[in-house]
């Protein structure tokens, strides 16, 4: 990422930030915060490694965004996503850990102490870093999927679809992940709508025989949602069939059409698969550079739970104590 910002009162050509010359040196830096970062940070600082943690520009993560988590150990009558984001930060102050406001604007890997810049003009030296900056899932780009996000729009079934229990809901996508979602749905809710906008599921041939053999969804081809309706919560939403239009009443819009993990800011440096999941090596949380770990959603394709992020925040943090022993 470039260097640079538009300052006031001056020309149109971008103005250079001065580094700042003094280089703080640090010993593990834990680069994004949610539940993998929180849980780095508390393992971290309860090993004496005195770590630092940059929350990024949405601290505490995916939860955040979400209303109520009810599936998360330690709560029995549940707690909302923010809450909890906050309990976890505490607990990491608590035995040590700095959270600090930034974003890390640029990084380079290729030897250690790791060079890192914060809000491009901070200067950082890190013997070890845990990458915990997630993903974020993919949305149609509707004003009005933004305006209900957390009042009946969601991005995964696993965390809210019990609050649908009985009720009517849809979920837009083609793929395996959307048809996972569905018949885990169909399991709660009265009735499901499939919204694919092609004539033909990406699934694969066994979550397509799934699907079609579960009786309470309903799967609309060549569908396009054009706008979600309701008052201050989801009522329902606008299709387009081939230029016809379609409504259909529903309580929950589950949108299920992939995640972006945070890794680019890495991927000089670090491995990733196809989609920019950073590879991990076996159970650990090592990656293909030696004193950087990765932790939560940004290396994880397949869970994408806040108790799994944590437990690998955990693993990060000990295999980062182990190395740096």
């Amino acid at each position: 990422m470039a260097f640079f910002q538009k300052m006031e009162g001056l020309d149109d050509k971008p103005q250079k930030q001065e580094l700042s010359k003094e280089i703080e040196k640090i010993k593990c830096l834990i680069i994004g915060s949610g539940p993998a970062g929180y849980t780095a940070a508390i393992y971290a600082a309860r090993a004496n490694l005195k770590p630092v943690m940059y929350q990024g520009l949405e601290p505490g993560g995916q939860l955040t965004t979400t209303t109520e988590v009810e599936n998360f150990p330690g709560y029995p009558e549940g707690v909302t996503g923010p809450v909890m984001m906050d309990d976890l930060k505490a607990q990491a102050e608590r035995f040590g850990a700095e959270s600090r406001w930034g974003i890390v604007s640029s990084v380079d890997l290729s030897k250690r102490p790791f060079r890192v810049i914060v809000d491009e003009k901070h200067q950082i030296d890190a013997q070890a870093i845990i990458i915990a900056t997630g993903a974020t899932a993919k949305y149609l780009g509707l004003e009005s999927e933004e305006k209900f996000k957390g009042s009946g729009v969601s991005a995964c079934a696993t965390c809210d679809g019990f609050f649908y229990k009985g009720k009517d809901v849809a979920v837009v996508g083609g793929g395996d992940t959307a048809a996972e979602e569905a018949t885990y749905l169909a399991g709660l809710c009265n009735k499901v709508y499939m919204i694919i906008r092609k004539d033909y599921m990406r699934a694969s041939k066994a979550m397509i025989k799934k699907v079609e053999e579960t009786p309470n969804i309903t799967v609309l081809y060549e569908h396009v949602t054009k706008e979600i309706i309701g008052d201050t919560v989801v009522k329902g939403a606008i299709l387009d069939n081939k230029g016809k239009e379609v409504k259909i009443d529903i309580d929950g819009f589950f949108v299920a059409i992939g995640h972006k993990p945070q890794s680019q800011l890495f991927s000089k440096w670090i491995e990733t698969d196809n989609e920019g999941y950073i590879k991990t090596i076996g159970t650990s949380s090592k990656t293909n550079v030696e004193g950087v770990f990765a932790a939560g959603d940004v290396m994880d394709p397949t869970y994408k739970q806040a108790i799994t992020a944590a437990g690998s925040g955990c693993k990060a943090a000990l295999d980062a104590e182990k190395f740096l022993s």
